[in-house]
């Protein structure tokens, strides 16, 4: 289980640049699927062997200048509740400002490991202009540069010394995490399986630090459901709002099993969904797409298959996901829905024995071999499934550089199509033989 690490600041001081050169360290991270900005905000890292997820708090704040302050503050606040560590970045060339004085003074406040990154610091006369951020009561200070990356070795020694180590959850009972926007029915979806109203959180940010467990035992399952329905906040602009729901979704996604993402079906499978549901799949877990409020919306013949093909075209490649329509308020499948989810977790930690997997597969690759490359053809002599908490198969060849990705595709849809692991995100890997 990694930790998160925040990096806060005010705008313009180069936070997205170094959040960027961070995750790039992990390929599977940099994806260009669907164009949202999601692989601005949050993204997966790791340095010396330690892994971490990675919040950049920038990018969200739109306005006059004395709108700045106000929601930079919020935001540093409810990044300081979330994280494990802290990285506040402040920029060289303009020195310390108001602003970055107000965010310190918030930093000073709190007892979690805080790094001061003196950003765009790319030559000698820069460096001693740096000197004066100790002005921010703060300590040490790191001086880097998010462009080229100088700099960025040294902080990350240090980040990674005070991450707590990664500990992997080993609980008894399956973990369902409910995830998505604000209003979109999750506290009531979970009043109405347990068959009680339950005060999940206060309307106050911050007020809960952990997401809320639920044992659920009820016709024949058994399982935690944890509740991330602590975002909705009064009065509160919309910026702010879907920064909290992904900090908050962030933490309960990491700890689960299943995601059983909920959206409204009367606002659509939007921009902020398709950034859970890609961190949900991100973090290899189990994802049921429940679209509530279905009762809300005018229907037609074909509604529902519409609807679905919308959904699984934004998701591509990774289309075998379950879609459920339900009613939490009419209480209409609200129970399929969980199980379909019991069902997701059991395709999760399906094993596929060795011999089968063979049988079945290498036929279908002596049909249908991997295309020729340099006038080099390649050759799958084995296949088996690797000992993982979920789905990642290797493939021994001749020539594993030359296999590509549509193929690799081409490959994780026969196993699909032969064997049941719907809902679940899947590797495969080319080994030489």
């Amino acid at each position: 289980m990694g930790a998160i690490v925040a990096i806060v600041g005010r705008p313009n001081v180069g936070k997205s640049t170094f959040f960027n050169r961070l995750i790039q360290r992990r390929e599977a991270i940099v994806d260009a699927v669907s164009g949202v900005t999601r692989d601005r905000h949050y993204g997966k890292s790791d340095w010396n062997g330690k892994e971490f997820s990675l919040i950049d708090t920038g990018g969200y704040v739109v306005g006059s200048d004395d709108v700045f302050e106000k929601e930079i503050d919020k935001q540093v606040e409810l990044a300081i509740d979330e994280a494990d560590a802290i990285i506040f970045m402040v920029d060289v060339e303009s020195g310390v400002t108001g602003m970055d004085e107000d965010v310190a003074k918030l930093l000073r406040r709190v007892d979690k490991p805080t790094f001061l990154a003196v950003n765009k610091v790319d030559n000698t006369k820069r460096m001693a202009d740096a000197v004066e951020f100790y002005s921010l009561g703060l300590g040490e200070y790191y001086t880097l540069s998010s462009i080229n990356g100088s700099g960025t070795g040294e902080l990350l020694d240090a980040l990674v010394e005070v991450l707590p180590d990664d500990v992997e959850e080993e609980s008894e009972l399956p973990r369902f995490a409910v995830v998505g926007r604000p209003n979109a029915g999750k506290s009531s979806f979970i009043n109405a399986l347990i068959g009680e109203d339950r005060y999940i959180v206060t309307d106050i940010a911050g007020t809960t630090r952990d997401s809320i467990d639920t044992k659920y035992n009820r016709f024949g399952f058994e399982f935690n459901l944890v509740d991330t329905a602590g975002i909705r906040r009064k009065s509160k602009v919309k910026e702010d709002l879907e920064f909290y729901s992904v900090m908050r979704s962030v933490r309960a996604i990491e700890y689960c099993d299943v995601c059983i993402l909920m959206l409204d079906a009367t606002r659509g499978f939007d921009g902020q969904v398709q950034n859970i549901f890609w961190l949900a799949q991100r973090n290899n877990k189990g994802i049921v797409i429940l679209v509530n409020k279905w009762d809300l919306v005018e229907k037609e013949t074909n509604s529902v298959k519409e609807y679905t093909a919308k959904i699984k075209e934004v998701i591509s490649p990774f289309e075998d996901v379950p879609i459920l329509f339900i009613s939490v308020l009419n209480k209409q499948r609200i129970y399929k829905a969980i199980e379909t989810a019991v069902e997701v977790y059991e395709n999760r930690s399906r094993k596929i024995p060795t011999r089968k997997l063979n049988d079945i597969m290498l036929p279908i690759i002596e049909k249908t071999p991997p295309p020729s490359t340099k006038g080099k053809y390649v050759k799958i002599k084995f296949c088996t499934q690797l000992p993982t908490p979920y789905p990642q198969f290797a493939f021994f060849c001749n020539l594993p550089q030359y296999v590509k990705d549509p193929y690799k595709r081409f490959l994780e849809n026969k196993i699909r199509e032969n064997f049941d692991f719907t809902g679940v995100p899947m590797t495969i890997f080319m080994r030489k033989k």
